[in-house]
């Protein structure tokens, strides 16, 4: 449950006089020659180490500001958050000095529902919103869940649940050690998605773009098409080869997809 490492940044003071909470971003490049910050957040149970070589694919005019969530990384002895617009709430306000600049939003699966609303809270609180949003490998959040909670299953069963999602490794499953540390945050964020209500409201006025894995049983393609109700803007829909975590399969392919449309943001 590793941060960033070589190349990432702390969290710093920047202009404006508003103070950083330190941990909860990761930078990767220096400020001074950043024009677009893309903020991205990881699925359940990922932290911001997941993001650690996007800079290398993306414009340099590109900021990636990985999210790192309560009770993992350099957040590792915060209690991890079970009630996601709560999580919302915090997060806006941690994140608020660094939109003194252009910025998008990026998420997979959970990370786009979480991305969601807080394009919605900075929206609705602080009058501010995304040049875009990008969501991954996750229905619209008026789409019902379709399967039953798993976050209170007893141990072995939430376990085979886990498995069955192919999200963590054989090896990480065999280590009992590691898996005590990994179980608790991945209960706190499926009873954070599995409790999740959508509340009705205004669609955003930014493009949203939905990204797909072809393989991907948990997500189906009409899903990811129902995120076009939630923008008065432009919508745009793609698919990738792989499952549910083609995020990591089809990366380069994703990275080149979201470069193009980095650089026209950028150049603005």
């Amino acid at each position: 449950m590793s941060s960033f490492g070589t190349g990432f940044h702390e969290a710093r003071e920047l202009e404006g006089g508003r103070v950083p909470q330190p941990g909860v971003v990761r930078f990767s490049r220096p400020s001074q020659t950043v024009r677009l910050r893309l903020f991205c957040l990881p699925y359940a149970g990922g932290n911001a180490w997941m993001f650690r070589t996007w800079p290398q694919a993306l414009p340099s005019t590109v900021e990636v500001c990985a999210v790192e969530l309560p009770g993992r990384g350099s957040r590792l002895l915060e209690p991890p958050h079970t009630r996601l617009l709560l999580l919302v709430r915090d997060m806006a306000e941690a994140i608020l000095p660094y939109l003194d600049r252009p910025f998008v939003l990026f998420g997979h699966s959970m990370g786009a529902l979480i991305s969601f609303e807080l394009a919605r809270q900075l929206r609705d609180q602080y009058s501010l919103r995304p040049g875009h949003l990008f969501v991954s490998a996750r229905r619209a959040p008026h789409i019902p869940e379709p399967d039953p909670p798993i976050h209170s299953l007893p141990e072995p069963h939430f376990v085979d649940e886990v498995r069955s999602l192919n999200g963590v490794s054989d090896e990480v499953l065999r280590n009992e050690e590691l898996m005590q540390v990994i179980i608790p945050i991945l209960r706190a964020d499926f009873e954070m998605c599995e409790t999740y209500t959508y509340i009705f409201g205004a669609p955003l006025n930014c493009p949203i773009s939905a990204f797909g894995g072809v393989g991907d049983s948990e997500t189906q393609r009409e899903d990811l098409e129902a995120w076009r109700d939630q923008t008065t803007a432009t919508f745009t829909l793609r698919m990738f080869p792989g499952d549910h975590f083609f995020l990591h399969s089809a990366q380069s392919t994703l990275l080149q997809g979201l470069c193009q449309e980095l650089e026209r943001l950028a150049a603005f």
